[in-house]
């Protein structure tokens, strides 16, 4: 089972990433000013992982592909590492529908 990993960047702001079982990193967040924000993205992320219309499949300036997931309202709640291929960037957004609604959270150790 996947899991959500709460981090503090050296700003003082809040960050997640969702990893999966074998560790990777599938979903990264921007940064959130406090942790129970942080902690409400998280929730957002579990809510609209299964519907495939909440992901924006998209190509990078370099060729590279990548997606976000976006909330209800359009905001992007989490995006994607760059993947070399189109069907890799597709196993990651069907990773991230497996792995997300059941993750559990943890708080990294400072």
């Amino acid at each position: 089972m996947g899991k959500f990993v709460i981090s503090t960047r050296k700003n003082g702001e809040f960050q997640f990433n969702l990893k999966a079982t074998n560790g990777q990193v599938i979903l990264s967040s921007e940064g959130y000013s406090s942790a129970s924000a942080c902690e409400n993205g998280i929730e957002s992320v579990k809510k609209n992982a299964p519907d495939d219309d909440r992901y924006e499949r998209k190509t990078s300036t370099n060729g590279k592909f990548y997606f976000t997931l976006k909330a209800g309202n359009g905001q992007v709640i989490g995006s994607s590492e760059l993947y070399e291929s189109e069907s890799g960037r597709d196993n990651g957004i069907e990773s991230v529908k497996k792995n997300a609604p059941d993750a559990e959270v943890e708080k990294e150790a400072a």
